[in-house]
């Protein structure tokens, strides 16, 4: 049995000390760094605010799906948790265990959070880590993506169903098959097509899979090569399994050459997410390391994307991991950030904010922190 809680949706200051400690001189200098590299043809613009409060703080959630399903506003987050596993590079304290699925008819009105949709316990395959989600619709049926450590620690792709957007899902016996790494993120094309684009670096196994089979070792291209790239593939009608082998997404730099390795600042590492913009394909992503969202541009679903610039600027909490939905007419960037926790990097809440675009199409950059 699910149950429901509302919460009201407001928007006021985070903590100051939270603030200094999101926005300090390392941060600024990351700006200053990405200003340089942004193209000739980005249209000057101040950064926009995107200064808010937790959607909901009852839990933690993080790594926010956004999609509108029957007119109304639904988001699909992972749910942090305090497990006691020391931090480390692999990313084992963040040891989530099910899924909470969030609604809302109206921005700033009540959000109602469903219950639990989905548990570890529930998934026949499941070793551990049940991190960053994402969801479809199709044909009377709702389908709930998610990375997923089997018995033997490796990470695949699970798909669970419902016949209601907030869940209950039921997850499929076993994971998609060839699937692996993380953060899968699945996008409706104008012809009905899907597409699954998914992957992360360091703790997401990505890198265990450059030589094309699964390495149980980590292995990274040298700084000045092309960078470790995400996957794509297209779902088969039954948005079961994979219509094909994972393909790499190829992210060029605006002279048409590849990202490199060692350019920490634009390069992928993890949360790729999509979508369409006056024809155009938007795909952006999180640096890691270097905790922005930036985005590329292509004029097709399997790329190649050009870069453009930062999304979101850097927010208080080691990760950076977002998606962007329309609603009611207006374009929003949902994201999470640490400052309910005091910092935690594990434990996160959920945010939103409005996304604005340039007239040439670029989006204004927006700063979590910076006053109205």
């Amino acid at each position: 049995m699910t149950f429901q809680h509302s919460y009201k949706l407001t928007f006021s200051a985070v903590v100051s000390a939270l603030v200094l400690s999101a926005c300090g001189p390392a941060n600024q200098a990351e700006t200053a760094a990405s200003s340089a590299a942004a193209p000739a043809t980005q249209t000057a613009s101040k950064d926009k605010s995107g200064l808010a409060e937790p959607l909901v703080e009852h839990i933690y959630t993080a790594d926010p799906s956004a999609h509108v399903f029957e007119g109304r506003l639904y988001i699909y987050p992972s749910h942090d948790v305090e497990s006691g596993i020391p931090e480390n590079d692999n990313g084992d304290h963040f040891d989530m265990r099910d899924y909470h699925v969030l609604s809302m008819d109206e921005v700033g009105g009540e959000v109602t959070d469903h219950g639990v949709a989905l548990s570890v316990k529930d998934i026949p395959w499941a070793g551990r880590q049940l991190w960053a989600p994402d969801a479809a619709y199709k044909d009377g049926t709702y389908y709930l993506y998610f990375p997923l450590k089997d018995k033997q620690d490796v990470f695949h792709i699970g798909v669970a169903t419902s016949d209601k957007p907030g869940g209950p899902f039921t997850a499929q016996p076993e994971p998609i098959e060839g699937s692996f790494s993380m953060d899968p993120a699945v996008y409706k094309d104008d012809d009905g097509s899907y597409y699954m684009y998914f992957g992360g670096i360091w703790g997401g196994q990505l890198q265990r899979y450059e030589g094309g089979t699964y390495n149980p070792e980590d292995v990274y291209p040298a700084d000045d090569a092309p960078a470790v790239k995400p996957r794509i593939a297209k779902m088969a009608d039954d948005m079961l399994s994979f219509a094909e082998a994972p393909k790499e997404v190829e992210i060029l730099d605006k002279d048409g050459t590849p990202i490199l390795q060692g350019d920490n600042d634009r390069r992928f590492f993890e949360a790729a997410w999509v979508h369409k913009y006056q024809g155009k394909y938007y795909f952006s992503y999180s640096t890691g390391d270097t905790h922005k969202i930036v985005y590329a541009i292509g004029d097709n679903p399997y790329g190649p994307f050009t870069y453009q610039g930062v999304i979101l600027k850097p927010v208080l909490g080691w990760t950076n991991h977002h998606s962007i939905a329309k609603f009611k007419g207006k374009w929003y960037l949902f994201y999470h950030d640490s400052s309910l926790s005091g910092g935690k990097t594990h434990l996160r809440s959920v945010k939103m904010t409005e996304l604005t675009y340039n007239p040439d199409g670029t989006i204004v950059t927006i700063d979590p922190y910076l006053e109205p």
